[in-house]
């Protein structure tokens, strides 16, 4: 059974910075591709980040510049550091991991790809 432990996010005032990281754990080394995604009240989960297992990364337009995604901490392991936040940002964040090892990082930002989800962690950026 794969479990995604998340960590960080909270509140934040708009033009400063908070990090999520992510932990996948409870099965073999094989690398997936990760990435994050965030949802809305009442909106779809859409993906605004993600890495695959060559280091490439693909980001959604509302948050390139601002954030950026790394798995510099290990295998299935994947942080999310958001600068500049905006209050537009606010939202449920979840950690994800792409349905299989092969998959890229265009694959892995969509909601279909996904093979699991960590438990959603929320953030909220005030004026």
């Amino acid at each position: 059974q794969v479990r995604l432990d998340e960590s960080g996010g909270g509140s934040a005032q708009a033009g400063g910075s908070l990090r999520l990281s992510c932990r996948a754990s409870g099965y073999t080394s094989r690398r997936y591709c990760m990435g994050w995604f965030r949802q809305f009240p009442g909106g779809m989960r859409e993906g605004i980040a993600s890495v695959d297992t060559d280091g490439r990364t693909l980001y959604a337009d509302a948050v390139k510049g601002r954030f950026i995604i790394s798995d510099d901490d290990g295998p299935n392991t994947v942080s999310l550091q958001m600068n500049s936040l905006k209050q537009e940002d606010t939202a449920i964040y979840y950690c994800a991991q792409g349905r299989y090892s092969y998959f890229d990082a265009t694959r892995c930002s969509a909601r279909e790809n996904i093979g699991y989800w960590g438990q959603g962690t929320q953030v909220t950026v005030s004026s």
